[in-house]
Protein backbone atom coordinates (compact mmCIF):
# COMPACT_ATOMS: atom_id res chain seq x y z
CA UNK A 1 0.00 0.00 0.00
CA UNK A 2 1.28 3.44 -0.92
CA UNK A 3 1.63 5.99 1.84
CA UNK A 4 1.35 9.75 1.52
CA UNK A 5 5.01 10.10 2.39
CA UNK A 6 6.97 12.18 -0.11
CA UNK A 7 10.50 11.34 -1.06
CA UNK A 8 12.42 14.55 -1.78
CA UNK A 9 14.57 14.69 -4.88
CA UNK A 10 18.00 16.27 -5.19
CA UNK A 11 16.75 19.83 -5.37
CA UNK A 12 15.76 19.78 -1.69
CA UNK A 13 19.30 20.70 -0.73
CA UNK A 14 19.25 23.81 -2.94
CA UNK A 15 18.63 27.10 -1.08
CA UNK A 16 15.08 28.19 -1.69
CA UNK A 17 15.17 31.91 -0.90
CA UNK A 18 18.12 32.92 -3.04
CA UNK A 19 19.10 30.87 -6.06
CA UNK A 20 22.85 31.14 -6.42
CA UNK A 21 24.34 29.45 -9.47
CA UNK A 22 26.71 26.64 -8.63
CA UNK A 23 30.35 26.42 -9.69
CA UNK A 24 31.25 24.17 -12.61
CA UNK A 25 32.60 21.55 -10.18
CA UNK A 26 29.31 21.49 -8.28
CA UNK A 27 27.35 21.32 -11.53
CA UNK A 28 29.31 18.27 -12.64
CA UNK A 29 28.51 16.42 -9.43
CA UNK A 30 24.84 17.38 -8.94
CA UNK A 31 23.28 18.34 -12.27
CA UNK A 32 21.28 15.65 -14.02
CA UNK A 33 20.25 16.97 -17.41
CA UNK A 34 16.63 16.48 -18.39
CA UNK A 35 16.30 13.61 -20.84
CA UNK A 36 13.83 13.03 -23.62
CA UNK A 37 11.53 10.32 -22.31
CA UNK A 38 9.96 9.97 -25.76
CA UNK A 39 13.28 9.48 -27.55
CA UNK A 40 14.43 7.02 -24.89
CA UNK A 41 11.29 4.93 -25.43
CA UNK A 42 11.81 4.91 -29.19
CA UNK A 43 15.45 3.87 -28.83
CA UNK A 44 14.55 1.02 -26.47
CA UNK A 45 11.93 -0.22 -28.95
CA UNK A 46 14.22 -0.15 -31.97
CA UNK A 47 17.04 -1.88 -30.05
CA UNK A 48 14.49 -4.46 -28.82
CA UNK A 49 15.56 -3.73 -25.25
CA UNK A 50 11.86 -3.49 -24.33
CA UNK A 51 8.62 -4.16 -26.10
CA UNK A 52 5.85 -1.60 -26.47
CA UNK A 53 3.64 -3.80 -24.28
CA UNK A 54 6.25 -3.85 -21.51
CA UNK A 55 6.60 -0.06 -21.69
CA UNK A 56 2.84 0.46 -21.62
CA UNK A 57 2.37 -2.01 -18.76
CA UNK A 58 5.02 -0.14 -16.77
CA UNK A 59 3.32 3.22 -17.24
CA UNK A 60 -0.14 1.80 -16.54
CA UNK A 61 1.13 0.23 -13.31
CA UNK A 62 2.63 3.53 -12.19
CA UNK A 63 -0.54 5.36 -13.26
CA UNK A 64 -2.81 3.08 -11.25
CA UNK A 65 -0.49 3.10 -8.26
CA UNK A 66 -0.34 6.89 -8.00
CA UNK A 67 -3.82 7.78 -9.24
CA UNK A 68 -5.56 7.51 -5.84
CA UNK A 69 -3.23 10.26 -4.59
CA UNK A 70 -2.81 12.47 -7.67
CA UNK A 71 -6.27 12.01 -9.30
CA UNK A 72 -5.03 13.28 -12.66
CA UNK A 73 -7.16 11.06 -14.91
CA UNK A 74 -10.90 11.07 -15.53
CA UNK A 75 -10.77 7.99 -17.75
CA UNK A 76 -8.12 5.28 -18.08
CA UNK A 77 -8.06 3.19 -21.27
CA UNK A 78 -5.85 0.31 -20.20
CA UNK A 79 -7.22 -2.42 -22.50
CA UNK A 80 -7.13 -0.29 -25.65
CA UNK A 81 -3.66 1.01 -24.77
CA UNK A 82 -2.31 -2.54 -24.50
CA UNK A 83 -3.93 -3.50 -27.80
CA UNK A 84 -2.30 -0.52 -29.48
CA UNK A 85 1.05 -1.49 -27.95
CA UNK A 86 0.64 -5.02 -29.29
CA UNK A 87 0.18 -3.58 -32.78
CA UNK A 88 3.47 -1.70 -32.44
CA UNK A 89 5.26 -4.87 -31.37
CA UNK A 90 3.70 -6.78 -34.27
CA UNK A 91 4.96 -4.16 -36.72
CA UNK A 92 8.46 -4.43 -35.24
CA UNK A 93 8.46 -8.22 -35.35
CA UNK A 94 7.55 -8.08 -39.04
CA UNK A 95 10.55 -5.87 -39.72
CA UNK A 96 8.67 -2.60 -39.83
CA UNK A 97 11.03 -0.67 -37.58
CA UNK A 98 11.69 1.84 -40.32
CA UNK A 99 7.97 2.62 -40.53
CA UNK A 100 7.62 3.49 -36.85
CA UNK A 101 6.09 6.88 -36.21
CA UNK A 102 7.76 9.52 -34.06
CA UNK A 103 5.60 8.50 -31.09
CA UNK A 104 5.52 4.74 -31.60
CA UNK A 105 4.82 3.00 -28.29
CA UNK A 106 4.84 6.26 -26.30
CA UNK A 107 2.15 6.34 -23.55
CA UNK A 108 0.44 9.74 -23.62
CA UNK A 109 -2.42 11.48 -21.84
CA UNK A 110 -5.00 13.70 -23.53
CA UNK A 111 -6.88 16.56 -21.91
CA UNK A 112 -10.57 15.79 -21.57
CA UNK A 113 -11.72 18.65 -23.81
CA UNK A 114 -10.16 17.00 -26.87
CA UNK A 115 -12.53 14.59 -28.59
CA UNK A 116 -11.57 10.91 -28.62
CA UNK A 117 -13.70 8.37 -30.45
CA UNK A 118 -12.97 5.48 -28.08
CA UNK A 119 -13.01 7.31 -24.73
CA UNK A 120 -15.48 9.64 -22.98
CA UNK A 121 -14.86 13.34 -23.59
CA UNK A 122 -16.61 15.42 -20.96
CA UNK A 123 -14.66 18.68 -20.82
CA UNK A 124 -14.62 18.21 -17.05
CA UNK A 125 -18.36 18.98 -16.97
CA UNK A 126 -21.41 17.12 -15.72
CA UNK A 127 -23.35 18.37 -18.73
CA UNK A 128 -21.28 16.02 -20.94
CA UNK A 129 -21.03 13.12 -18.50
CA UNK A 130 -20.62 9.88 -20.45
CA UNK A 131 -20.41 11.62 -23.84
CA UNK A 132 -18.38 9.61 -26.38
CA UNK A 133 -17.68 11.53 -29.61
CA UNK A 134 -17.89 9.66 -32.95
CA UNK A 135 -14.56 11.13 -34.09
CA UNK A 136 -11.08 12.15 -32.93
CA UNK A 137 -9.84 15.71 -32.65
CA UNK A 138 -7.25 16.39 -35.35
CA UNK A 139 -4.45 16.60 -32.78
CA UNK A 140 -5.50 13.25 -31.32
CA UNK A 141 -5.75 11.71 -34.79
CA UNK A 142 -2.18 12.82 -35.51
CA UNK A 143 -0.96 11.25 -32.26
CA UNK A 144 -2.50 7.93 -33.27
CA UNK A 145 -1.00 8.14 -36.78
CA UNK A 146 2.42 8.66 -35.17
CA UNK A 147 1.97 5.45 -33.16
CA UNK A 148 1.19 6.96 -29.74
CA UNK A 149 -0.46 4.81 -27.09
CA UNK A 150 -3.21 6.86 -25.43
CA UNK A 151 -3.58 5.77 -21.81
CA UNK A 152 -6.46 8.04 -20.83
CA UNK A 153 -8.16 11.42 -20.54
CA UNK A 154 -6.81 13.88 -17.99
CA UNK A 155 -8.72 16.00 -15.50
CA UNK A 156 -9.34 19.70 -16.11
CA UNK A 157 -11.27 22.73 -14.97
CA UNK A 158 -14.76 22.60 -16.44
CA UNK A 159 -14.55 23.66 -20.11
CA UNK A 160 -11.13 25.13 -19.34
CA UNK A 161 -12.52 27.77 -16.98
CA UNK A 162 -10.22 27.85 -14.00
CA UNK A 163 -6.61 27.95 -12.86
CA UNK A 164 -6.43 25.05 -10.41
CA UNK A 165 -8.56 22.07 -11.64
CA UNK A 166 -10.81 22.78 -8.64
CA UNK A 167 -13.69 23.66 -10.95
CA UNK A 168 -13.71 20.15 -12.44
CA UNK A 169 -17.12 18.57 -11.94
CA UNK A 170 -15.53 15.24 -10.99
CA UNK A 171 -12.46 15.59 -8.78
CA UNK A 172 -9.62 17.85 -7.70
CA UNK A 173 -6.15 16.91 -8.91
CA UNK A 174 -3.19 17.22 -6.54
CA UNK A 175 0.26 18.56 -7.32
CA UNK A 176 2.88 15.75 -7.26
CA UNK A 177 5.28 18.10 -5.46
CA UNK A 178 2.86 18.56 -2.56
CA UNK A 179 -0.45 16.71 -2.47
CA UNK A 180 -2.08 19.52 -0.51
CA UNK A 181 -1.52 21.99 -3.38
CA UNK A 182 -3.10 22.59 -6.77
CA UNK A 183 -1.34 21.54 -9.99
CA UNK A 184 -2.60 24.64 -11.79
CA UNK A 185 -5.23 24.75 -14.48
CA UNK A 186 -7.00 24.24 -16.59
CA UNK A 187 -4.63 21.54 -17.92
CA UNK A 188 -3.75 20.52 -14.36
CA UNK A 189 -4.47 16.84 -14.93
CA UNK A 190 -2.11 16.65 -17.90
CA UNK A 191 0.68 18.49 -16.06
CA UNK A 192 0.34 16.41 -12.89
CA UNK A 193 0.30 13.16 -14.89
CA UNK A 194 3.57 14.04 -16.65
CA UNK A 195 5.23 15.24 -13.43
CA UNK A 196 4.16 12.06 -11.60
CA UNK A 197 5.45 9.80 -14.39
CA UNK A 198 1.96 8.48 -15.18
CA UNK A 199 2.52 9.14 -18.87
CA UNK A 200 5.46 10.18 -21.05
CA UNK A 201 3.78 13.38 -22.23
CA UNK A 202 0.37 14.91 -22.66
CA UNK A 203 -1.74 17.27 -24.71
CA UNK A 204 -3.40 20.28 -23.14
CA UNK A 205 -5.15 23.42 -24.28
CA UNK A 206 -4.32 27.03 -23.49
CA UNK A 207 -6.82 29.90 -23.59
CA UNK A 208 -5.15 32.24 -21.09
CA UNK A 209 -2.30 30.23 -19.58
CA UNK A 210 -3.87 26.80 -19.11
CA UNK A 211 -0.76 24.91 -20.27
CA UNK A 212 1.93 27.26 -19.00
CA UNK A 213 0.72 27.82 -15.44
CA UNK A 214 0.33 24.06 -14.68
CA UNK A 215 3.75 23.42 -16.25
CA UNK A 216 5.27 25.99 -13.89
CA UNK A 217 3.42 24.65 -10.84
CA UNK A 218 4.40 21.03 -11.60
CA UNK A 219 8.01 21.62 -12.65
CA UNK A 220 7.73 20.40 -16.24
CA UNK A 221 7.95 21.92 -19.74
CA UNK A 222 4.86 23.41 -21.36
CA UNK A 223 4.44 24.83 -24.85
CA UNK A 224 1.66 27.12 -26.04
CA UNK A 225 2.02 27.32 -29.84
CA UNK A 226 1.10 30.30 -32.00
CA UNK A 227 -2.58 30.68 -32.76
CA UNK A 228 -3.21 28.60 -35.89
CA UNK A 229 -0.11 26.42 -35.55
CA UNK A 230 -2.19 23.42 -34.34
CA UNK A 231 -5.71 22.58 -35.51
CA UNK A 232 -8.51 23.24 -33.04
CA UNK A 233 -10.86 20.79 -34.76
CA UNK A 234 -12.30 18.52 -32.06
CA UNK A 235 -11.33 20.87 -29.22
CA UNK A 236 -14.33 21.88 -27.13
CA UNK A 237 -14.51 25.63 -27.61
CA UNK A 238 -14.11 28.01 -24.68
CA UNK A 239 -12.98 31.21 -26.43
CA UNK A 240 -12.42 30.48 -30.10
CA UNK A 241 -10.10 33.43 -30.83
CA UNK A 242 -7.82 32.45 -27.93
CA UNK A 243 -7.92 28.63 -27.67
CA UNK A 244 -4.75 26.74 -28.64
CA UNK A 245 -3.86 23.04 -28.43
CA UNK A 246 -0.38 22.50 -26.97
CA UNK A 247 2.00 20.05 -25.29
CA UNK A 248 3.42 19.16 -21.90
CA UNK A 249 6.54 17.05 -21.43
CA UNK A 250 9.41 16.18 -19.15
CA UNK A 251 11.91 18.02 -21.38
CA UNK A 252 11.99 20.60 -24.15
CA UNK A 253 12.87 17.87 -26.64
CA UNK A 254 9.74 15.94 -25.68
CA UNK A 255 7.53 18.98 -26.33
CA UNK A 256 9.34 19.59 -29.62
CA UNK A 257 8.57 16.03 -30.77
CA UNK A 258 4.92 16.36 -29.72
CA UNK A 259 4.56 19.68 -31.53
CA UNK A 260 6.21 18.19 -34.62
CA UNK A 261 3.45 15.57 -34.72
CA UNK A 262 0.37 17.71 -34.05
CA UNK A 263 1.29 20.94 -35.92
CA UNK A 264 0.16 21.78 -39.43
CA UNK A 265 -2.74 22.91 -41.54
CA UNK A 266 -6.09 21.16 -41.25
CA UNK A 267 -8.90 21.60 -43.79
CA UNK A 268 -11.39 21.11 -40.94
CA UNK A 269 -10.14 24.25 -39.17
CA UNK A 270 -10.22 27.47 -41.18
CA UNK A 271 -8.04 29.19 -38.56
CA UNK A 272 -5.18 26.69 -38.90
CA UNK A 273 -2.15 28.11 -40.69
CA UNK A 274 -0.61 27.03 -44.00
CA UNK A 275 2.81 27.92 -42.55
CA UNK A 276 5.31 25.12 -43.13
CA UNK A 277 6.11 22.95 -40.10
CA UNK A 278 9.87 22.75 -39.49
CA UNK A 279 11.66 19.80 -37.92
CA UNK A 280 11.66 21.15 -34.37
CA UNK A 281 13.59 18.30 -32.78
CA UNK A 282 16.42 18.46 -35.33
CA UNK A 283 17.42 21.89 -34.01
CA UNK A 284 17.94 20.65 -30.44
CA UNK A 285 21.57 19.59 -30.40
CA UNK A 286 23.47 17.96 -27.51
CA UNK A 287 25.01 20.67 -25.36
CA UNK A 288 28.39 18.88 -25.45
CA UNK A 289 28.79 19.98 -29.07
CA UNK A 290 28.04 23.64 -28.38
CA UNK A 291 30.49 26.44 -27.66
CA UNK A 292 31.03 27.80 -24.16
CA UNK A 293 28.78 30.74 -25.09
CA UNK A 294 26.05 29.02 -27.11
CA UNK A 295 23.64 31.98 -26.81
CA UNK A 296 26.08 34.64 -27.98
CA UNK A 297 24.25 37.28 -29.98
CA UNK A 298 20.79 36.34 -28.70
CA UNK A 299 18.82 39.22 -27.19
CA UNK A 300 16.35 38.61 -24.38
CA UNK A 301 13.99 41.20 -22.96
CA UNK A 302 12.73 40.88 -19.38
CA UNK A 303 9.24 42.38 -19.25
CA UNK A 304 9.45 45.17 -16.68
CA UNK A 305 5.75 45.12 -15.81
CA UNK A 306 5.87 41.45 -14.75
CA UNK A 307 8.66 42.05 -12.25
CA UNK A 308 7.31 45.28 -10.75
CA UNK A 309 3.93 43.86 -9.75
CA UNK A 310 3.39 43.97 -5.99
CA UNK A 311 1.76 40.54 -6.01
CA UNK A 312 4.81 38.73 -7.40
CA UNK A 313 6.34 36.66 -4.62
CA UNK A 314 9.98 37.19 -3.77
CA UNK A 315 10.95 33.58 -4.51
CA UNK A 316 9.41 33.78 -7.97
CA UNK A 317 11.14 37.06 -8.82
CA UNK A 318 14.46 35.71 -7.50
CA UNK A 319 14.19 32.56 -9.62
CA UNK A 320 13.47 34.55 -12.79
CA UNK A 321 16.34 36.95 -12.11
CA UNK A 322 18.69 34.00 -11.56
CA UNK A 323 17.48 32.50 -14.85
CA UNK A 324 18.27 35.79 -16.61
CA UNK A 325 21.76 35.73 -15.09
CA UNK A 326 22.24 32.17 -16.36
CA UNK A 327 21.26 33.26 -19.88
CA UNK A 328 23.85 36.02 -19.68
CA UNK A 329 26.50 33.52 -18.64
CA UNK A 330 25.64 31.57 -21.78
CA UNK A 331 26.47 34.63 -23.85
CA UNK A 332 23.05 36.23 -24.30
CA UNK A 333 22.19 39.82 -23.51
CA UNK A 334 19.26 40.47 -21.19
CA UNK A 335 17.72 43.92 -21.02
CA UNK A 336 14.59 45.24 -19.38
CA UNK A 337 11.78 46.11 -21.79
CA UNK A 338 8.46 47.80 -21.13
CA UNK A 339 5.06 46.83 -22.47
CA UNK A 340 2.93 49.84 -21.44
CA UNK A 341 -0.39 48.10 -22.07
CA UNK A 342 0.54 44.89 -20.26
CA UNK A 343 -1.57 45.54 -17.15
CA UNK A 344 -4.68 46.04 -19.31
CA UNK A 345 -4.50 42.51 -20.66
CA UNK A 346 -6.12 40.84 -17.67
CA UNK A 347 -9.33 42.93 -17.59
CA UNK A 348 -9.57 42.76 -21.40
CA UNK A 349 -9.19 38.98 -21.31
CA UNK A 350 -11.90 38.61 -18.67
CA UNK A 351 -14.30 40.45 -20.95
CA UNK A 352 -13.39 38.80 -24.24
CA UNK A 353 -13.03 35.19 -23.07
CA UNK A 354 -16.33 35.05 -21.12
CA UNK A 355 -18.08 36.81 -24.01
CA UNK A 356 -16.96 34.14 -26.46
CA UNK A 357 -17.75 31.44 -23.89
CA UNK A 358 -21.31 32.69 -23.46
CA UNK A 359 -21.81 32.16 -27.19
CA UNK A 360 -19.91 28.88 -27.52
CA UNK A 361 -21.62 27.24 -24.56
CA UNK A 362 -25.10 28.13 -25.77
CA UNK A 363 -25.19 24.76 -27.57
CA UNK A 364 -25.36 22.92 -24.22
CA UNK A 365 -29.10 23.32 -23.74
CA UNK A 366 -30.53 19.83 -23.28
CA UNK A 367 -31.49 19.60 -26.96
CA UNK A 368 -28.28 19.76 -29.00
CA UNK A 369 -25.89 18.63 -26.24
CA UNK A 370 -26.26 17.54 -22.63
CA UNK A 371 -28.96 15.82 -20.60
CA UNK A 372 -32.44 17.32 -20.73
CA UNK A 373 -33.99 18.52 -17.50
CA UNK A 374 -37.72 18.82 -16.95
CA UNK A 375 -39.40 22.12 -17.73
CA UNK A 376 -42.98 23.25 -18.19
CA UNK A 377 -42.03 24.99 -21.45
CA UNK A 378 -38.99 25.31 -23.71
CA UNK A 379 -37.23 28.20 -21.99
CA UNK A 380 -37.57 26.68 -18.52
CA UNK A 381 -36.29 23.37 -19.92
CA UNK A 382 -33.23 25.18 -21.33
CA UNK A 383 -32.65 26.98 -18.05
CA UNK A 384 -33.06 23.87 -15.89
CA UNK A 385 -30.77 21.80 -18.13
CA UNK A 386 -28.01 24.40 -17.96
CA UNK A 387 -28.49 25.04 -14.24
CA UNK A 388 -28.09 21.34 -13.46
CA UNK A 389 -25.27 20.69 -15.93
CA UNK A 390 -22.91 23.64 -15.44
CA UNK A 391 -20.77 24.31 -12.38
CA UNK A 392 -20.43 27.63 -10.51
CA UNK A 393 -17.37 28.93 -12.40
CA UNK A 394 -18.88 28.24 -15.82
CA UNK A 395 -22.13 29.93 -14.81
CA UNK A 396 -20.17 32.92 -13.51
CA UNK A 397 -18.29 33.37 -16.78
CA UNK A 398 -21.39 32.88 -18.94
CA UNK A 399 -23.12 35.62 -16.95
CA UNK A 400 -20.09 37.91 -17.26
CA UNK A 401 -19.93 37.34 -21.01
CA UNK A 402 -23.63 37.77 -21.59
CA UNK A 403 -23.57 41.03 -19.64
CA UNK A 404 -20.60 42.35 -21.66
CA UNK A 405 -22.36 41.54 -24.93
CA UNK A 406 -25.72 43.04 -23.96
CA UNK A 407 -27.02 46.00 -25.96
CA UNK A 408 -26.35 48.61 -23.32
CA UNK A 409 -22.78 47.52 -22.52
CA UNK A 410 -21.31 46.15 -25.77
CA UNK A 411 -19.44 49.35 -26.66
CA UNK A 412 -18.30 50.03 -23.10
CA UNK A 413 -16.91 46.53 -22.47
CA UNK A 414 -16.56 44.18 -25.45
CA UNK A 415 -15.65 46.73 -28.12
CA UNK A 416 -13.21 48.53 -25.83
CA UNK A 417 -11.58 45.23 -24.86
CA UNK A 418 -11.02 44.44 -28.54
CA UNK A 419 -9.32 47.82 -28.90
CA UNK A 420 -7.10 47.04 -25.92
CA UNK A 421 -6.25 43.71 -27.54
CA UNK A 422 -4.97 45.56 -30.61
CA UNK A 423 -2.81 47.80 -28.43
CA UNK A 424 -1.34 44.76 -26.64
CA UNK A 425 -0.51 43.17 -29.99
CA UNK A 426 1.28 46.36 -31.04
CA UNK A 427 3.26 46.40 -27.78
CA UNK A 428 4.50 42.86 -28.33
CA UNK A 429 5.33 43.50 -31.98
CA UNK A 430 7.38 46.57 -31.10
CA UNK A 431 9.23 44.82 -28.28
CA UNK A 432 10.06 41.80 -30.43
CA UNK A 433 11.65 44.05 -33.03
CA UNK A 434 14.27 45.05 -30.45
CA UNK A 435 14.82 41.64 -28.83
CA UNK A 436 14.56 38.03 -29.99
CA UNK A 437 12.63 36.63 -27.02
CA UNK A 438 10.70 38.13 -24.12
CA UNK A 439 10.99 36.76 -20.58
CA UNK A 440 8.64 36.82 -17.61
CA UNK A 441 7.45 34.75 -14.68
CA UNK A 442 4.57 32.40 -15.48
CA UNK A 443 2.53 33.22 -12.39
CA UNK A 444 2.90 35.59 -9.42
CA UNK A 445 3.39 32.62 -7.06
CA UNK A 446 4.28 28.97 -6.91
CA UNK A 447 1.51 26.39 -6.40
CA UNK A 448 -0.94 27.38 -3.68
CA UNK A 449 -3.01 25.27 -1.31
CA UNK A 450 -6.12 23.45 -2.51
CA UNK A 451 -9.14 25.53 -1.48
CA UNK A 452 -7.05 28.63 -0.75
CA UNK A 453 -8.64 30.78 -3.48
CA UNK A 454 -11.99 29.09 -4.02
CA UNK A 455 -13.89 31.80 -2.15
CA UNK A 456 -12.04 34.61 -3.90
CA UNK A 457 -12.32 34.20 -7.69
CA UNK A 458 -10.73 37.61 -8.33
CA UNK A 459 -7.57 36.45 -6.56
CA UNK A 460 -7.49 33.36 -8.78
CA UNK A 461 -8.01 35.47 -11.91
CA UNK A 462 -5.01 37.61 -10.93
CA UNK A 463 -2.89 34.46 -11.23
CA UNK A 464 -3.35 34.70 -15.01
CA UNK A 465 -1.74 38.15 -15.16
CA UNK A 466 1.50 36.95 -16.80
CA UNK A 467 -0.05 34.65 -19.39
CA UNK A 468 -3.28 36.07 -20.86
CA UNK A 469 -1.51 38.75 -22.92
CA UNK A 470 0.26 36.07 -24.95
CA UNK A 471 -3.08 34.59 -25.98
CA UNK A 472 -4.50 38.01 -26.81
CA UNK A 473 -1.50 38.54 -29.12
CA UNK A 474 -1.58 34.98 -30.57
CA UNK A 475 2.12 34.43 -29.85
CA UNK A 476 3.99 31.21 -28.96
CA UNK A 477 5.31 30.74 -25.43
CA UNK A 478 7.53 28.11 -23.83
CA UNK A 479 7.75 27.44 -20.10
CA UNK A 480 10.82 25.77 -18.62
CA UNK A 481 11.52 25.16 -14.90
CA UNK A 482 14.01 27.71 -13.59
CA UNK A 483 14.04 27.61 -9.79
CA UNK A 484 12.62 26.41 -6.50
CA UNK A 485 10.45 28.46 -4.14
CA UNK A 486 9.78 27.80 -0.48
CA UNK A 487 6.79 25.66 0.38
CA UNK A 488 5.70 22.07 0.65
CA UNK A 489 8.01 19.33 1.83
CA UNK A 490 10.80 19.83 -0.69
CA UNK A 491 10.15 23.25 -2.18
CA UNK A 492 7.93 24.17 -5.12
CA UNK A 493 9.00 24.65 -8.75
CA UNK A 494 9.00 27.99 -10.54
CA UNK A 495 8.81 28.33 -14.32
CA UNK A 496 10.35 30.83 -16.73
CA UNK A 497 8.16 32.01 -19.61
CA UNK A 498 9.85 32.60 -22.98
CA UNK A 499 7.72 34.47 -25.54
CA UNK A 500 8.60 34.64 -29.23
CA UNK A 501 7.22 36.13 -32.45
CA UNK A 502 4.38 34.44 -34.34
CA UNK A 503 5.44 30.97 -35.53
CA UNK A 504 8.72 31.39 -33.66
CA UNK A 505 8.42 28.00 -31.90
CA UNK A 506 11.60 26.70 -33.51
CA UNK A 507 13.78 29.37 -31.92
CA UNK A 508 11.97 29.14 -28.57
CA UNK A 509 12.55 25.39 -28.40
CA UNK A 510 16.22 25.72 -29.33
CA UNK A 511 16.85 28.39 -26.71
CA UNK A 512 14.77 26.60 -24.08
CA UNK A 513 16.67 23.37 -24.72
CA UNK A 514 20.04 25.04 -24.16
CA UNK A 515 18.71 26.72 -21.01
CA UNK A 516 17.34 23.54 -19.42
CA UNK A 517 20.38 21.44 -20.33
CA UNK A 518 22.82 23.89 -18.74
CA UNK A 519 20.83 25.08 -15.72
CA UNK A 520 22.52 23.59 -12.63
CA UNK A 521 19.32 22.44 -10.93
CA UNK A 522 17.16 19.31 -10.92
CA UNK A 523 13.37 19.32 -11.17
CA UNK A 524 12.28 15.80 -10.36
CA UNK A 525 8.92 15.80 -8.59
CA UNK A 526 8.87 14.01 -5.23
CA UNK A 527 7.57 10.48 -5.70
CA UNK A 528 5.05 8.54 -3.70
CA UNK A 529 6.82 5.69 -1.96
CA UNK A 530 5.69 2.59 -0.08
Amino acid sequence: MISRHLQCSAQAAIPTRTHVLETSEQQASTHQRPISVIRKIRESLISRERTAVEITEGYLAKLQEREPHIRSFLHISAEKALLDAEEIDKLLSEGGGGELGLLAGVPLGVKDNLCTRDMPSTGGSQILKGYCPPYDATAVCKLREAGAVLVGKTNMDEFGMGSSTESSAYQVTSNPWDLSRVPGGSSGGSAAAVAAGQCAGALGSDTGGSIRQPASFCGIVGLKPSYGRVSRFGLMAYASSLDVVGCLGASVLDTAILLQVIAGHDKNDSTSSLEEVPDYAAQLLPVEGLSSKPLAGVKFGLIKETMDEEGVEEDVASAVKAAALHLQELGASVTEVSLPMFSLGLPAYYVLAPSEASSNLARYDGVRFGPRAHGEEVMSMFGNSRAEGFGPEVKRRILMGTYALSAGYYDAFYKRSQQVRTLIQRDFKAALQDVDVLLSPVAPSAAYKIGEKLDNPLSMYLGDLMTVNVNLAGLPSLVVPCGIAEGGTCGLPVGLQMIGPTFGEEALLRLGHIFEQTLPMNFNAPLLTS
